[in-house]
Order: structure tokens, then sequence, then C-alpha cells
């Protein structure tokens, strides 16, 4: 790894690291607010696609976080950014409450499949739509493709296992948008005025937040809230920078060891 300077940026994960559903990590709050008195730039960095940024960013008000709507880059944004790049009409497998992040988007007669956590469309009639379009040609976007995720009532399958299931079915390789590509990395990084090695990113998912940031230049800090498990911290190489117990564990680290 490159000889590390001062960290000039902090990128946090959100669902799992800060709050789970509508419960906050204990002692996130305040942690955050520590974090802000600090010389350096925050933004929140998320793969969540069951709600728009809109939506997100008022639950996180309510749980009394310190924290902009301009400071949140969802996968919703990227995969937006895409679909324009690419001028195709996508079949939106999507939750309901996400799609505002797409209006304008045009999606009649669809030409191309974008696929995120959206189990109440997860069923064979959606997904043998999909499945038609994609062996017709349309391209396969996933927003993300994570294994599972956290809710209050344990864990829950991501939608990872579906697109690697339209993936097998029908020999096509989904283009993804969201963490843990560099991109995602590279483009939440763009305003912050910092190199990638300036940088630290907090999450609870060892690949896909800090596997995908180490693999970006970032430093990774892994915590053992939210879809934690175990021996999560071997799963990846380089292994993460630093496991602790929680988002206020990391931001102590950060201001003892980093600026």
């Amino acid at each position: 790894m490159a000889v590390r300077r001062a960290v000039k940026a902090v990128l946090i994960d959100l669902s799992g690291t800060l709050h789970i559903e509508d419960s906050a990590v204990p002692g996130a709050q305040e942690a955050l607010a520590r974090l802000r008195r600090a010389p350096v730039a925050v933004k929140f960095v998320t793969n969540t696609t069951k709600e728009c940024k809109r939506t997100l960013f008022e639950r996180l008000k309510k749980l009394e976080f310190d924290i902009k709507e301009n400071e949140i880059f969802t996968s919703l944004s990227a995969a937006r950014s895409l679909l324009e790049q690419q001028q195709v009409r996508p079949l939106l497998l999507v939750e309901d409450g996400a799609l505002e992040d797409f209006t304008g988007i045009e999606t009649s007669n669809p030409n191309a499949v974008v696929i995120g956590l959206a189990p109440e469309h997860f069923n064979y009639q959606t997904m043998n739509t999909a499945f038609r379009l994609i062996l017709e040609g349309a391209p396969l976007i996933a927003i993300h493709k994570a294994r599972y995720y956290k809710r209050k009532d344990g864990l829950a399958l991501g939608p990872g296992p579906f697109v690697t299931g339209l993936e097998y079915a029908t020999d096509a390789k989904a283009t993804v948008v969201g963490k843990p590509q560099r991109t995602f990395f590279m483009e939440a990084l763009r305003d912050m005025d910092c190199t990638p090695e300036e940088a630290v990113m907090i999450g609870d998912d060892a690949r896909d937040d800090v596997g995908g940031a180490q693999n970006s230049g970032l430093l990774g800090i892994l915590v053992r809230t939210g879809k934690y498990r175990q021996g999560d911290e071997g799963k990846i190489n380089p292994s993460p920078y630093l496991t602790c117990d929680s988002f206020p564990h990391a931001v102590d680290h950060i201001l003892q060891n980093l600026i």
C-alpha cells in the first residue's frame, strides 16, 4: 500500500454502521459530532436501494444525526448516471420507495435491466421478464451485489443472489455500479479534495465496504455491528486496516492516530 498521508476525508457507510432500520448504533450521533469537529471532510456512502435519498435523509434526521442531504452518495445515484450515459430504458427492479431517484428516466418498452434490493418484486414472473430481456441482449446493471444485509429481525438476502441467478441463467455478466467498485469510491471522493491515500472508509461489510475501499487505495475500518459476523475480517486480502467494535470506536482511532 502507498505511503499514508494524514487523513483528510472519511467515508461512512450508513445501514449497519450508523443505524439499523430506525435504530441508531449506540453512541453514533455523538461520535459523528466529534468527527465533525476535526479537520476532515465527511461523506456518507451507501448501497441502500430500499428507499430514495430524500427518505433516507429524513430517516437519519429523525435519528438526530448531524447530516446534510448533499453529503449522501448512493449507489442509486451512480446507477442513474450510468443509465443516462448509456441512454437505455430500464426495467427497474427496485423497491417502490427508491423510484423517486429515477424520476425522468424513460422506462417504457425496456431494453435494460436494473436490479437492486427489491423483495416485493423478486417473484418468478418479474424475474422471468428480466431473464428474457437479457437473453434478447439487454444489459444487466446491478446497483450492487451484496450477499445479505442486517434487519432488526436478523440477516436477510441482498440483491447479489438474484443478480447471480440471472447471470447464471443468461451467461451474461452484470455491470455493478455500487460498492465495492473502484469507480464508486472515486466518484464519492471526487469533490472532497483528497487522494484515496488520504481517505478512510468505515463500514460493516468486509467485502463491499472495506475490501472495495482498500482495493481503491483507501484505508478500511471494519465495525462489528450490522451485518458483521465473526471471522469476516479474514475474508478479504489485504485484511482490514482496523477491526473495532463500533462506529464510535472507529472515530476514536481516527482522531487519535490518523489526523
